[in-house]
């Protein structure tokens, strides 16, 4: 024997015509022939598998070869397929099968599931088991509107039908390292939100990490570089009609990716810390479009990422307008938002204190170097008194910023 591994298109056709004369020869089991034979052959099967693609099984022919020997008709697919008109769309290749009809399918008429999905990017893992979450809980028209699935068209039910197939795919797209369920229960530290809507919450995180990794950070980011005298600085760039937008830069330049994403209905969130791949992104829905709330939402956050966010916390969401039940974490980003922005001393000091009037606002500003809203803000929340100072807090002034 001189069997040698096929390289080319001449030594496969040198190969098939001794594979050809040897079989000619009938050999029996055993004899030098035969064994030429079996592992020319095994040489010739290996070489024709490279060459050849391999053809994509067709989940409706399985379909179809499933029903002819069961003797089942259209009707009986109603069960694992849904409605006569599904069924008929399904079978004429004008509806390609959802998650849920595949794990039917494959449960019930026993098809291979690998079959069922085809060329579908989803693991035949997802089919053996059960979903852990609700796709149809999700906010899938928002989610649609914020092209989280692509270039997907349908009504609001077939929207519904696929939700398992977008939403996971939407998941797999951001997370190819982290399965789903684990980033659902990913720990959550909040104020506020403790009766929000989880899924909400989880589509709204997933959107903060799709912007934060289409415009990341400049820099890396590095422990200690967000300091009480950093946020001090930073804090003076709300002076400037452009601030909110120099703040976004300053950050990059710490490697804190920041990113606005309106909130889902449901969440009421102000805003979050959160870690993406060790990567700190801070994230603020505007939900409250003013100077006041966009300056002492992003110290609060900022805080959170220079002495809470690590890998055992990877997330911390807030409220502004929760109950004043707060942790030990929560009381610290506040103190530490709160004294960058307006100092213990200086606040005491201050003649808008007690008289709350608006010369008064505007002078402890300019002597602090920050913008009058955040002293505005500062009022209102001590007195509890949210009638007064309106017009001081940059209504509509901060989104402007990031269109």
């Amino acid at each position: 024997m001189n069997i040698k591994v096929i390289k080319n298109s001449n030594d496969y056709a040198q190969a098939m015509a001794r594979l050809t004369a040897l079989m000619a020869l009938d050999p029996k089991d055993g004899s030098k022939e035969g064994s030429e034979l079996g592992l020319l052959a095994l040489v010739i099967e290996d070489y024709e598998r490279k060459i050849v693609p391999p053809v994509a099984p067709d989940p409706v022919e399985a379909i179809l070869f499933r029903m002819d020997q069961m003797k089942l008709g259209r009707k009986d697919l109603e069960a694992y397929i849904g409605s006569t008109s599904k069924v008929s769309e399904v079978l004429s290749r004008k509806r390609p099968l959802s998650l849920p009809m595949i794990r039917r399918l494959h449960r019930g008429l026993n098809i291979p599931a690998d079959v069922l999905i085809g060329s579908a990017e989803t693991g035949t893992e997802v089919i053996g088991t059960e979903p852990e979450m609700e796709y149809t809980k999700f906010p899938l028209k928002k989610m649609l509107d914020r092209n989280c699935f692509g270039d997907f068209k349908g009504n609001a039910q077939r929207l519904k039908d696929y939700a398992e197939d977008l939403v996971l795919k939407f998941m797999q797209d951001l997370l190819p390292k982290q399965a789903e369920p684990a980033f659902l229960r990913a720990p959550l530290h909040q104020r506020g939100t403790r009766d929000a809507d989880g899924y909400a919450l989880l589509d709204w995180r997933l959107c903060v990490i799709k912007k934060a990794r289409a415009n990341p950070a400049p820099r890396a980011y590095k422990k200690g570089v967000i300091t009480a005298k950093w946020l001090r600085y930073l804090a003076r760039l709300s002076a400037f009609d452009d601030g909110p937008r120099l703040a976004r830069e300053q950050l990059g330049k710490a490697g804190v990716t920041l990113v606005i994403e309106p909130y889902f209905k449901g969440t009421y969130l102000d805003g979050a810390a959160m870690l993406d791949e060790g990567r700190p992104v801070v994230a603020l829905t505007l939900r409250h479009d003013r100077l006041d709330n966009f300056w002492f939402v992003l110290m609060h956050e900022l805080a959170h990422v220079a002495k809470h966010l690590d890998d055992a916390h990877p997330l911390f969401t807030y409220k502004l307008d929760s109950p004043d039940e707060q942790d030990r974490k929560e009381r610290e980003a506040d103190d530490m938002a709160g004294e960058a922005l307006i100092s213990r001393t200086a606040w005491e000091k201050s003649a808008a204190r007690t008289s709350h009037l608006s010369k008064d606002v505007a002078a402890l500003a300019d002597k602090l170097g920050v913008h009058p809203a955040i002293v505005a803000g500062r009022v209102r929340h001590k007195t509890g008194n949210y009638h007064i100072l309106a017009k001081s807090l940059g209504h509509g002034q901060a989104s402007r910023h990031f269109a």
